[in-house]
């Protein structure tokens, strides 16, 4: 709460105010150089879809003064901004006090949210992590967020993680003036096509992990029963997916709005490319929600055959077991040292006892033999 009210006391003053803290305590100036904030990795102008030259980096202040004066939008991408670093920027552009603290924390579900004039967009970027083995401990999939402020003249991105960037796609948009001339929606529909493209990619990966791991489940093993696979690779790699599945499922409705519900700050045009992006999403949300289910019917499977395995060795060591007792019980007998014993002083009595022992236990082993215990 704290932070709200200081959020919410930054904004209060007129937009001719820059002043705010910086990490060491002193005051952060919003009109300096953007270069001069670490946060800010771009800064630009954009008037007809064409980025305006300039000799330096604008500041926020530089920029959204020159776009309310001859016309354009300003595109600001920040990096894992601190609060000081971003409360110059929040007052400059009136973003409200709750969106700021999102966007600031991060950790946040994907959603639209409509603050006054100001759309703010979060996304969940997922990137798959290479590996040559998939272990108990592997990573798979790595997050990150994007947060998105849209307004009428200006378009806000804060990105957290060290995937993501959004450098190769403001150079995109850049090569194609006639979208950027929509203005900040087309920047938006960028970004979300750019993270379920992402998406896509990503399952496709996935898809041939879980491939690999259903056929070491199933493949033969010895005497042509599956050998199975261990547990854990299994579990880990449903943690991944359940991880990739919080970045998709909670983003399905914030596009059906986006493609569905006309909104001011989003170009009639611009809105029926957000239809594409959702009828990808949809895919995507289809293909996670099979890998969980397939991932528990391989986990429940793999589970199966360590207790079959296990109840097959037990029928083992019971038979054998059962082999053992004739011998045994013909010992204990013969053992107990009575005087009057069944062919106790016959010369053949010896080889009797041990040729119908033996007999005893080769009809035993037959038996269970035949009937698969061992």
């Amino acid at each position: 709460m704290s932070m709200i009210n200081n959020l919410r006391a930054a904004v209060r003053p007129t937009r001719t105010s820059h002043l705010s803290l910086r990490k060491d305590g002193g005051p952060y100036d919003a009109t300096r150089p953007a270069e001069a904030t670490t946060a800010v990795v771009d800064c630009a102008v954009y008037r007809d879809g064409v980025r305006v030259a300039t000799e330096r980096c604008l500041t926020p202040h530089e920029a959204i003064r020159q776009v309310r004066r001859d016309g354009g939008f300003v595109w600001i991408g920040l990096h894992e901004p601190s609060e000081a670093e971003f409360s110059g920027i929040a007052a400059e552009f009136g973003l409200h006090p709750l969106a700021v603290e999102d966007a600031v924390h991060a950790h946040q579900r994907p959603k639209l949210e409509r603050y006054d004039d100001t759309l703010f967009t979060v996304f969940k970027t997922i990137h798959y992590v290479e590996h040559d083995e998939l272990t108990s401990t592997s990573e798979v999939v790595e997050s990150g967020e994007v947060m998105c402020f849209t307004g009428r003249d200006f378009f806000i991105t804060v990105r957290h993680g060290g995937q993501g960037s959004l450098r190769a796609l403001r150079h995109r948009l850049q090569d194609d003036p006639a979208l950027l001339a929509k203005g900040p929606s087309a920047v938006l529909h960028a970004i979300a096509d750019h993270v379920v493209d992402g998406y896509v990619a990503v399952a496709d990966a996935v898809q041939d992990d879980i491939d690999e791991v259903e056929t070491e489940v199933f493949s033969p093993g010895r005497k042509g029963t599956p050998r199975g696979t261990d547990a854990g690779r299994i579990y880990q790699l449903k943690r991944e997916v359940m991880e990739f599945k919080r970045a998709v499922l909670p983003l399905v409705r914030p596009m059906q709005l986006l493609s569905e519900r006309p909104m001011r700050l989003v170009d009639p045009d611009i809105q029926k490319y957000f239809r594409d992006v959702a009828d990808h999403l949809a895919r995507v949300q289809e293909q996670v929600v099979g890998f969980d289910e397939l991932l528990n019917s391989i986990l429940q499977a793999n589970l199966a055959q360590a207790s079959v395995a296990q109840n097959e060795d037990m029928r083992k060591i019971t038979s054998w077991a059962a082999i053992i007792a004739v011998p045994t019980m013909v010992c204990g007998v013969y053992g107990m040292n009575f005087d009057y014993m069944p062919e106790l002083r016959w010369k053949f009595g010896y080889p009797m006892v041990l040729t119908i022992t033996v007999a005893i236990c080769f009809g035993i082993h037959r038996t269970l033999k035949r009937n698969g215990w061992l």
